[in-house]
């Protein structure tokens, strides 16, 4: 492994969307929340000094300066830098512990860091992870918190195709078309824009709901499709709702949900392998079977291996130039209105002898979006977090309402025929 890695021209894309809005809030992250006693400070420390060699990104820093920017071995690096401790001020504190890690700033030296959150109930605690997007992306994350705190093992990803006579031409063919393709998909559509729903606070909530994992399994089970899929109709189905009782008019919303591009052998990388695909969300349609069939329709082509194969070509082999164009377009909310991501975390996990019994993203919420959305699959729960800003009229209300959709698609929802 080389001492200083190059950025890859997502991660070029995500520093330049930074220098644009320099007020927005670039971290993303997600919480852990475990029963028993929590450690002391210094051994949670060493906890995770003892993990840190299977995590060599973590002992990095991105070089902004160089050109092009560049990971390098950070010989100032200390736990002491990003490992932290919140403890309860007292039941008439004005912000929870955790509101105070999530809020904490990070360092321009320090793109990534650890809470360890205690004090409000006891034998309660959390661990709060929260990373600058351009150090990682949802899928790398995923693999921290597996080796933090859960089982260590890889992602499941398909091997890849074997190589035929014309392979390689089929392959390039197919990417330039799938990247002309998403070049006019993020077009502006023209027209009026409504005014902005809201004026953005410039802070940030989170707001959680739970259901079974079974739950959205057995409903898409039912119909072929993937509980992703069932979370997506049911976020429809919920900002459709949501539109109506804030009195806010959203006639198209469209989520960005970022596709893992990663090969079949690569698991620990510098910065982002993810693809945005925006995905067009059926807000005005009233039958949650039809609601359903249109959201797994426009997943599906996603979800086929020649399409998986050519966005992991266009990750590999676009321009900086390009990618920085689609990343200002695709994020733009004229193209879409929230980032939507889901991420299988671990099927259990510990510290020491203290259990994980939750587990929470803390979406990305871009400039101008209604809110971020993310799904984390653990153990026998779906958890689904919506970072709002505390303007957004009857933001409070999301969590709810997404779980009155997934009750209303298991009520209403018969098996296909």
């Amino acid at each position: 492994m080389s001492a200083d890695v190059r950025t890859h021209p997502i991660d070029r894309a995500y520093l330049r969307l930074e220098r644009a809005h320099p007020d927005a809030h670039w971290d993303t992250g997600g919480i852990a929340y475990l029963s028993g006693r929590p450690p002391r400070l210094a051994d949670f420390r060493a906890y995770v000094g003892m993990h840190l060699p299977k995590l060599p990104m973590l002992t990095h820093r991105l070089e902004r300066t160089a050109r092009p920017p560049v990971w390098r071995p950070d010989e100032t690096f200390t736990l002491e830098r990003h490992v932290h401790e919140v403890v309860s001020a007292g039941p008439d504190a004005t912000r929870s512990p955790l509101e105070t890690a999530l809020g904490a700033p990070l360092p321009r030296d320090a793109p990534w860091g650890l809470w360890l959150v205690h004090g409000r109930v006891p034998d309660e605690y959390a661990v709060c992870y929260r990373f600058e997007h351009v150090c990682q992306d949802g899928v790398a994350a995923a693999l921290a918190f597996r080796t933090l705190l859960g089982t260590g093992e890889p992602a499941r990803r398909p091997l890849p195709a074997p190589r035929g006579r014309g392979e390689l031409l089929r392959r390039t063919v197919m990417a330039l078309g799938l990247g002309a393709k998403y070049a006019f998909d993020v077009l502006p559509v023209p027209g009026r824009r409504p005014a902005p729903p809201f004026v953005p606070s410039g802070q940030r909530r989170l707001l959680r709901a739970r259901a079974p994992l079974e739950r959205l399994l057995r409903i898409g089970t039912a119909h072929g499709v993937s509980a992703n899929d069932v979370h997506l109709t049911a976020l429809a189905g919920a900002l459709g709702r949501w539109s109506r009782e804030a009195g806010v008019p959203l006639r198209r919303a469209s989520a960005l949900l970022p596709v893992d591009a990663r090969r079949h052998d690569e698991e620990q990388t510098w910065g982002n392998r993810t693809f945005a695909v925006p995905v067009r969300l059926p807000l005005s349609e009233a039958s949650p079977s039809r609601r359903l069939a249109r959201v797994a329709s426009a997943t599906s082509a996603v979800k086929r291996r020649p399409r998986r194969q050519a966005i992991h070509d266009l990750v590999r082999y676009m321009p900086a130039g390009p990618t920085a164009w689609y990343m200002r377009q695709i994020t733009s909310p004229k193209v879409t209105a929230m980032v939507a991501t889901s991420v299988p975390l671990a099927e259990g996990g510990a510290l020491g002898s203290t259990n994980v019994t939750g587990a929470a993203l803390l979406p990305l919420l871009l400039p101008g979006h209604l809110c971020g959305v993310g799904l984390a699959f653990f153990a026998d729960w779906a958890e689904v977090s919506f970072t709002v800003d505390p303007a957004l009229p009857h933001g409070e209300r999301l969590p709810g309402l997404w779980t009155d959709a997934v009750e209303e698609l298991e009520r209403g929802l018969a098996p296909a025929d």
